[in-house]
């Protein structure tokens, strides 16, 4: 920022908290700390835009107006979540500090013991559990549907998108009424933590095949249209390129369905019921989440209670935040972007490539043999020199040894040498 951009700022919060304060103590009858905070921001606002407008156009007051708006916004967004965060670790730094709270339940525990004695290990395992089975169920249904929603539209494409749409305000309550009636009271089996998963995917599902179809619409109809032309097929195309160009968005979309589905309560009270020990069996038994752990907790008028219901709203947030910073490190990377493991993998499928197109046009040899090429020596032959074959006498005819004399043969780049005559062989010229 300029100097002249941060003296206005300066100017014009001094000013409104000068207006403000005249204002509330003695033009107006004015009272209240909110609308303190709301007067002084307006007159802020006004008198900025007013500095601005000495030296800049309408078009760059606007911006900068609205630049202040957004950065305001963020602020108090950033300041909710940082007061959420410090509030609940504040409130259960009593229970935190104990081990034994991560690793016992309350069944031996009671609201008078101390901090010492009993824990949310398994309130822990449920929510885990739970959310596991959701997960299962939701991210490959919430992504084909998503997909199909992205890549076969159509009348029935309009509909299921309008059903997505309904579901999404689909309360709680009614997701755990529909599986307790039909799990339940339907089918007859107990209340168990697959139950509850079966409920937290219900509301899950929605909000993943939303945001995954918004994710799905961003990546550029120029990327599928050139793997079609490649000749890939559609379910090669949806899956190479698609999907990998959407990753960081899908794992976003999988995130807001976790945070959605993690917070429950109402469902997994139906579905799931209400125990203090831990079991570890999703198909048998009731089991209990942190949620629900949280609610049971806080409405004690017993502070160690109280304690403990903060410090598992505590132990809830961080497994939230754990699972965030897994979805990021898996879908966080950009398309086009790779980790170091996928580009080693990516070097080494391209060099078996090229070794692969370096065979195929290699020249292929020649068949046959040449005129003058003669085999390898056989090492048994040549110790038994005396009971070795003999060849054939080699022609005596000049054309095939080059002459009388030895010369140097063009055809094999070698010197070739007549074979002398015997002892008892008649002189040239002379009979019998």
């Amino acid at each position: 920022m300029s100097r002249t951009a941060v003296l206005s700022l300066t100017g014009a919060a001094a000013s409104a908290l000068c207006v403000t304060i005249l204002l509330f103590g003695e033009l107006a009858p004015f009272s209240g700390a909110l609308g303190f905070a709301v007067t002084a921001y307006v007159v802020f606002l006004t008198v900025y835009a007013v500095l601005t407008g000495f030296e800049e156009d309408g078009q760059a007051v606007r911006d900068r107006v609205m630049t202040v708006v957004l950065w305001t916004a963020a602020s108090l967004l950033f300041s909710a979540l940082a007061l959420v965060v410090g509030f609940t670790a504040w409130r259960g730094k009593d229970a935190l500090p104990h081990g034994n709270f991560f690793t016992q339940d309350m069944q031996a525990a009671g609201p008078l013991d101390p901090l010492t004695m009993g824990g949310i290990a398994h309130a822990m395992a449920g929510t885990l559990i739970m959310m596991a089975i959701a997960l299962t169920i939701t991210v490959p249904l919430g992504l084909a549907c998503a997909v199909y929603l992205n890549q076969i539209p159509g009348r029935f494409s309009r509909f299921v998108r309008t059903i997505v749409e309904a579901m999404t305000a689909l309360p709680s309550i009614v997701a755990g009424l529909m599986v307790y009636a039909v799990w339940i009271l339907g089918l007859g089996m107990q209340k168990s933590g697959l139950a509850a998963g079966f409920a937290i995917s219900v509301m899950m599902l929605p909000i993943v095949i939303r945001a995954s179809d918004v994710v799905l619409r961003l990546v550029p109809g120029t990327l599928t249209e050139a793997a079609e032309a490649l000749g890939a097929p559609r379910w090669r195309t949806v899956w190479h390129v698609v999907l990998p160009t959407a990753r960081s968005g899908l794992a976003t979309a999988v995130i807001l369905g976790t945070a959605r589905g993690i917070g429950e309560t109402s469902p997994v009270l139906l579905t799931a019921g209400f125990t203090a020990a831990l079991n570890a069996d999703p198909t048998s038994g009731p089991m209990v989440s942190l949620p629900l752990a949280v609610f049971n907790f806080v409405k004690s008028p017993q502070p160690e209670m109280i304690a403990r219901g903060f410090g598992a709203a505590a132990v809830l947030m961080t497994m939230v935040l754990v699972l965030f910073v897994i979805a990021r490190v898996i879908g966080g990377r950009g398309p086009g972007h790779q980790t170091r493991s996928q580009s080693r993998k990516t070097a080494r499928a391209s060099r078996r490539d090229v070794a692969r197109f370096a065979e195929l046009h290699e020249p292929a040899p020649k068949p046959g043999l040449s005129l003058f090429d003669t085999p390898a020596p056989d090492p048994a032959a040549a110790a038994d020199g005396e009971h070795a074959p003999q060849g054939p006498p080699a022609p005596d005819d000049e054309s095939s040894t080059g002459g009388a004399g030895g010369i140097n043969n063009p055809a094999e780049g070698r010197e070739t040498t007549p074979r002398p005559a015997p002892a008892d062989a008649p002189a040239p010229g002379e009979t019998d």
